[in-house]
């Protein structure tokens, strides 16, 4: 009882002025400007969610039933739905998910992707990447999750003509590339 009190305590006392100051906004431009350049690599679309804690709503969640983690996924799939990245037109938006009060980073693939990596090896993919979200190197830390991310894209949706305009451009970006800030 006491751990689930000190966890409800750490996302109250979080907000989202937190997550600016850890996020700051060259930090953010990197991330934008990594995205960017991943997306010209391959078809699929990438969407950075940084949250720094959990509305009281999905804290009440936790408890007998429902462990912390999974309330975190929960998370992750609802900004998956609010940020559009199921909306993609070849169904292969991924999400990548960061929740600061628990240095948590959950990944959620739309169903063009989920169909060839499953969540066991998404969670694989970042596991070892949690190290550097603990000592606050945040840039470090979704840097690498984007460069995992980004050389599955590749492997999977590659860029090709069939993705390129008739002038030779490459398809819209359909979301954007600066990450979202809660």
């Amino acid at each position: 009882m006491a751990a689930h009190f000190k966890t409800f305590l750490k996302h109250l006392w979080l907000d989202a002025a937190d997550t600016a100051r850890l996020v700051p906004p060259a930090v953010l431009g990197r991330l934008a400007s990594l995205v960017a350049a991943s997306e010209q690599r391959h078809s699929g679309q990438i969407r950075i969610c940084i949250e720094a804690s959990l509305p009281l709503s999905y804290l009440w969640r936790v408890g007998s039933e429902r462990s912390l983690q999974q309330v975190i996924r929960e998370r992750a799939l609802m900004m998956f739905g609010k940020l559009g990245v199921w909306d993609t037109a070849h169904n292969n938006g991924v999400l990548i998910y960061v929740l600061l009060a628990e240095h948590a980073i959950e990944i959620v693939a739309d169903r063009g992707l989920a169909t060839h990596i499953s969540s066991t090896q998404w969670s694989a993919l970042v596991a070892h990447l949690r190290d550097a979200f603990r000592v606050k190197s945040y840039e470090v830390g979704l840097t690498r999750v984007l460069d995992e991310v980004s050389s599955e894209l590749e492997r999977i949706f590659p860029t090709s003509t069939a993705d390129r305009l008739p002038d030779g451009d490459k398809q819209p970006n359909e979301l954007p590339d600066t990450p979202a800030l809660f």
